[in-house]
């Protein structure tokens, strides 16, 4: 870019210097903010630069001017983002399965450039790398994308869904026949991402995991099932799948010790009702999807939560338990 267009761009290069090299803690002086300039190929005077000033505070972005020693230094202080709460955001980026570890890493690097150099390096280190699962390809972000437009055109959606088997082959449900939803929604949950949608021949909703769902299109079909979904709380409705795992819908009533309240509401709410049986037990009813996974949630806090009803939940408990025993016999 010849030098006379590049001077055109002054005010943007000084607003980039400054977001990008500066912070609450750290500021340039105007020999610096000069300097800096002419690396550019941009030549500034003092003069032109205070009133770049000028014009960025009437854009909206204020430049501070703090004394250090005899030196002035000038920074921009407020931004979109607090620290805290890019961090925030990266734990999250980082923690999702979803996302896979090299997409991880470039969310992260395009975070850092919402901050100055400085505190980018504290995000830096604000990112551990664990052992977590994490997905595997990044087809994920063109799925969603797909099932966005779906629901925003009220259209449905084809996709084919698999599974893995043990030798890590990926295997299509319905020998590879194609699904075809009415999708409403898109629900974070358990690190994963699921899609909530009416499946118009089984007249109910049902949920899929978005990374196990290949070739998704949406069709000029319209969306069925408003009436259902517009009924359904999403938030029990997750709460009642444990891990979004499969299974019926239906009333379950516990015997749980009071010490175990706050591991009831952390899981089902504070909309339950909690109703006392004796000094050191209540009672509740939730509903849940009596799923291997519910099985396992249950035998997962020992003698403190007890399955009391109905009679068929019992009797697949006590199964369940026969069954686990017989696998781990006692010599």
């Amino acid at each position: 870019m010849p030098r006379s267009e590049k001077q055109k761009l002054k005010l943007l290069y000084l607003m980039k210097i400054l977001l990008a090299e500066t912070d609450s803690d750290h500021g340039l002086t105007m020999d610096e903010l000069i300097a800096k300039l002419a690396q550019e190929d941009i030549r500034a005077e003092r003069k032109s630069i205070y009133a770049d000033f000028e014009e960025l505070e009437n854009f909206g972005v204020e430049v501070q001017k703090n004394k250090d020693g005899h030196n002035t230094l000038y920074s921009i202080e407020d931004r979109d983002f607090e620290l805290s709460e890019l961090k925030f955001l990266v734990d999250a980026v980082q923690a999702a399965k979803f996302i896979t570890e090299k997409k991880s890493n470039e969310l992260i690097k395009k975070l850092e450039k919402l901050t100055s150099v400085h505190n980018a390096k504290k995000l830096q280190r604000q990112v551990i790398i664990s052992g977590r699962v994490k997905a595997m390809n990044e087809s994920i972000y063109y799925s969603v994308d797909a099932l966005h437009d779906a629901i925003n055109n009220n259209r449905t959606v084809r996709f084919r869904y698999f599974n893995w088997n043990e030798k890590k082959e990926l295997v299509f449900r319905h020998n590879g026949a194609f699904y075809e939803i009415s999708p409403w929604s898109l629900v974070w949950d358990d690190e994963y991402y699921y899609l909530i949608g009416y499946d118009a021949e089984a007249g109910k909703i049902k949920h899929y995991r978005v990374d196990k769902m290949k070739n998704i299109s949406y069709t000029e079909h319209p969306r069925e099932g408003r009436d259902v979904f517009e009924k359904t709380d999403l938030q029990k409705y997750s709460r009642s799948l444990f891990g979004m795992f499969g299974g019926d819908i239906m009333p379950v009533r516990l015997e749980c010790k009071n010490s175990f309240a706050g591991i009831i509401i952390d899981r089902f709410g504070t909309d339950i009702m909690m109703i006392p049986h004796d000094a050191e037990h209540f009672h509740v009813t939730v509903n849940v999807s009596f799923s291997m996974q519910f099985i396992g949630w249950v035998t997962s806090v020992s003698e403190g939560v007890k399955v009391i009803g109905p009679d068929e939940a019992v009797e697949q408990m006590k199964e369940t338990i026969a069954n686990l025993a017989k696998a781990y016999p006692t010599e």
